[in-house]
């Protein structure tokens, strides 16, 4: 395993992509199947309302973690904020991954609640894909920017 390059993280908002989703699932860096059982359970255990995002709030939560990443010094090579997910590739700066995502995270939060947003946010926890190499790298951010209304960056 060589120098890390970067890294794409994932997250998502609250109660919209549950384990034993349809879609699949990942935990512990493994993606599973479905289990329409766990999925259930899990809505049961819900605190408040599933999260999705319109326009304007998905725009508010961009311009927040670019902001965010330029106070901390990490640079993202691309974002795609979706309606129930967060997908950004930063470029391997050596600061932990968990506290980059949290101060991503909570610089989305008060940038909602600072326009009105009052409900539970985020789903706990994040995916990360390391890219050890620069077709990994460009591979991820290809995938980010095919999301759509990502900010696109040639790398």
């Amino acid at each position: 395993m060589g120098k890390t390059l970067g890294y794409m993280v994932t997250f998502t908002t609250y109660g919209t992509w549950l384990q034993g989703d349809k879609r699949g699932f990942v935990k512990n860096g493994k993606i599973l199947e479905a289990s329409e059982g766990l999925e259930q359970a899990n809505k049961k255990m819900q605190s408040s309302e599933e999260v999705t995002l319109k326009k304007e709030q998905r725009e508010i939560v961009r311009d927040a973690i670019l902001q965010e990443a330029a106070r901390i010094g990490e640079n993202v090579l691309a974002i795609a904020v979706r309606s129930n997910h967060i997908h950004a590739v930063i470029e391997g700066g050596g600061k932990p991954i968990d506290m980059v995502v949290n101060r991503f995270k909570t610089a989305a939060y008060y940038a909602l609640r600072n326009n009105g947003f009052e409900q539970k946010i985020w789903t706990r926890g994040y995916d990360k894909r390391f890219c050890f190499n620069e077709k990994d790298l460009k591979a991820k951010i290809a995938y980010v920017n095919r999301h759509g209304n990502g900010l696109k960056i040639m790398w």
